[in-house]
């Protein structure tokens, strides 16, 4: 799971990482906010409107969500509890609000990594320049940008994102631990049993 302030680089992130490594997943969330420029259905998000995303969370079809800034986020459950049953790795792109509920779903699977800015500046100066949001939404973005920050503890790792490619490699790395974690190698005792009665 990889959350951060708005504008601190997780999609940036999260993209880098499932280019370079076949055996993760993107979970598509689905959300009620407009389209960005460039934005594709069933790519970078799944939209829909208020109503839609009501009766997903009614009938149980969403493992996380949360409203942030006005607009509903959430992962369908679906898709996840597939991946997971076929031993993929799953990359979710999300908020504290969803960590915290991700991980109490899945707590034998779930890895949380906070993504800070390296200072605040910086980050309005990525707000900035991404486009599509307008300096209204830039300054609410930063005004909660701070109450963000405050959930970095509650995450297994934190990097910075001061040097991009750093940034990817340090998520890379937890993700690669992730999958050496002596609770999710359930193939393990089979093995180990097997090496036992090998003849050297």
């Amino acid at each position: 799971m990889v959350a951060a302030p708005s504008g601190a680089g997780k999609s940036t992130v999260t993209r880098a990482l499932l280019a370079a490594d076949p055996q993760l997943m993107l979970s598509v969330s689905l959300t009620t906010r407009q389209p960005r420029p460039g934005e594709i259905e069933g790519v970078h998000y799944f939209f829909t409107d208020v109503a839609g995303f009501k009766a997903q969370v009614e009938t149980g079809g969403l493992l996380e969500w949360a409203e942030v800034f006005g607009r509903f986020y959430g992962t369908p459950r679906a898709a996840v509890e597939q991946a997971l049953a076929a031993g993929r790795d799953v990359v979710f792109d999300i908020d504290w609000q969803g960590w915290r509920q991700i991980r109490a779903a899945l707590p034998a699977d779930a890895v949380g990594v906070f993504i800070l800015p390296p200072s605040l500046q910086a980050l309005r100066a990525r707000l900035t320049a991404r486009a599509g949001d307008s300096e209204a939404e830039i300054s609410r973005r930063m005004a909660q940008a701070r109450a963000e920050i405050g959930h970095w503890r509650e995450f297994d790792h934190v990097v910075v994102n001061d040097a991009l490619d750093a940034c990817i490699a340090a998520v890379g790395a937890v993700i690669m631990a992730s999958r050496s974690a002596t609770a999710r190698r359930a193939d393990l005792e089979g093995f180990v049993a097997a090496l036992m009665h090998e003849t050297p």
